[in-house]
């Protein structure tokens, strides 16, 4: 499948050959999506300016689970004939797997050009059929190879991750252990396909890196200026707007009782949602396309209009978001351990060269070590780890009808249901215009209310109704519609 597609740009000022390339403000940590090979060099040009040496050491990840060629210079990836055009959640693949997939990538597109007279067949997203004459056709690296010429200290690593749920915690370690050694100010560009999701995580977790360098490195340094004051600098002091419904601040239940388990569990949350949201939109801080702990409850908001094949499919989609954003937070926790540690951990010998006048330690950012994983902090805490798995889905997925209003509406039925079905439907139109009051006038509010009265017209049936219209859904005589329902228990057919 071509990479590239029509409107794959999102954002203002594209660098080119690079879809949505931003940099997260504060950070030297920039996110994009698959470049071509003339845009990975416009990126690596950008991201050094006039000031960082190109020789110097850049970090580049990819997130991708797919594997990726390059032909006449555009990025093609391999992808099973039901996931075209939709996100590669590719199952449990790791740095190995998919390097070993690229390679066999590569021997099949050789080997069909070859046979097709030099031309490939692919398609693009929406599955048009495309024929490419092959000029050219490389693996991916070997275009990273040809970048070191200009660019001899970019390493490139791969860290493939899935869309929606939470990296591994052995992915977390992964980029920290690349990481581990590098200066506060080294560049970290990460890439997804289109630059969203994964690589908008990526990047939460590289700020969160940097967050550990700074905190670890400074905390020393600043207590000898004279005049500062040192709490003013705490990451941890993030403040939410507390205008922001609940979900959009990121309080679910399981998220709540994380934060009341963890050490300093507010703080984490804190400087957890402060970098995703330097991570999100402009609304936020940002300079991006996906906020991640917002977008959880969007989602929310789009499940109760829409039906109930689509339901299934959100509800996970959401339940994994959920996940991502508690382990995000497990992981700010871990960092802010390690921060601790990290300047304890300095050898006595050390210790002269690296105290500061007021007898604290101020240690480079090169020169931090990570005492444990991030593994093994999740094993220490298995409850933690069991937690989410049990509470990511703790959201109340339908609104409560309100029990005078329910109360009502069973009197109704069950006195006289079709002579008082006029009233029914009255009163449950107007139960739904009291309990929708909070969303905008329009089609979504429309069919929320719709989709309520056919569920609570259901609820309130007569027994003998009741089983009637389920067999008839379940032999899929009808469907859970208000009209249909209506219409068999009338006349006694849809």
């Amino acid at each position: 499948m071509a990479d590239g597609f029509d409107k794959i740009q999102k954002l203002p000022d594209p660098v080119p050959g690079c879809p949505n390339f931003r940099r997260v403000p504060g950070f030297k940590v920039y996110c994009c999506g698959q470049p071509t090979i003339a845009g990975f060099e416009n990126v690596l040009n950008k991201v050094c300016g006039d000031i960082y040496p190109k020789d110097g050491p850049i970090i580049w990840f990819n997130l991708r689970q797919e594997p990726n060629v390059y032909v006449n210079g555009d990025p093609i990836c391999a992808r099973p004939p039901n996931k075209i055009g939709e996100y590669a959640e590719l199952g449990a693949i790791t740095r190995d797997i998919q390097k070993a997939n690229e390679e066999e990538f590569l021997k099949v597109c050789e080997k069909r050009k070859t046979e097709n007279g030099g031309k490939l067949k692919a398609v693009d997203i929406n599955k048009k059929e495309l024929e490419i004459e092959v000029k050219e056709l490389k693996s991916l690296s070997q275009v990273i190879e040809g970048l070191k010429e200009k660019f001899p200290g970019l390493v490139h690593w791969r860290v493939p991750v899935c869309n929606s749920a939470a990296p591994l915690a052995a992915d977390f370690d992964n980029i920290c252990k690349t990481l581990v050694g590098t200066a506060i100010n080294t560049p970290v560009i990460i890439n997804d396909q289109v630059g969203l999701s994964r690589a908008t995580t990526g990047c939460v977790v590289a700020c969160l890196f940097k967050e550990f360098q700074i905190s670890a490195s400074f905390e020393g340094l600043v207590e000898t200026v004279p005049g500062i004051n040192a709490s003013l600098l705490k990451t941890d002091r993030y403040v939410m707007n507390p205008e922001k419904d609940t979900l959009f601040r990121g309080e679910f239940e399981v998220v709540k009782t994380l934060v009341s388990t963890l050490k300093d569990g507010a703080a984490a949350k804190n400087e957890c949602d402060k970098v995703i949201d330097k991570n999100g939109t402009p609304k936020t801080g940002g300079t991006g396309i996906k906020q991640l702990r917002e977008n959880i409850a969007e989602s929310k908001l789009s499940y109760e209009i829409m039906d109930d094949a689509a339901q299934a499919f959100l509800k996970m989609k959401i339940m994994d978001n959920i996940h991502k954003y508690y382990y995000l937070i497990l992981f700010t926790a871990y960092m802010r351990e390690a921060a601790d540690l990290a300047r304890e951990a300095v050898a006595d010998e050390k210790k002269g060269e690296l105290t500061l006048a007021g007898g604290r330690c101020a240690i480079p950012g090169d020169q931090l070590k990570l005492s444990k994983k991030f593994v093994q902090f999740v094993d220490e805490n298995p409850k933690l780890r069991d937690l989410v798995e049990t509470g990511k889905g703790n959201l109340q997925w339908e609104r409560d009808i309100p029990q005078a209003a329910l109360s009502n509406l069973e009197n109704l039925a069950a006195t006289d249901f079709k002579a008082n079905l006029g009233k029914i439907i009255h009163d449950i139109y107007q139960t739904a215009h009291l309990m929708f009051s909070d969303m905008p006038q329009g089609d979504h509010k429309k069919r929320a209310k719709y989709r309520f009265a056919s569920k609570t017209l259901m609820r309130i049936l007569p027994q003998p109704l009741s089983k009637e219209i389920e067999a008839k859904i379940e032999q899929k005589a009808i469907t859970l519609d208000l009209y249909e329902i209506l219409g068999a228990c009338t006349w006694g057919q849809a």
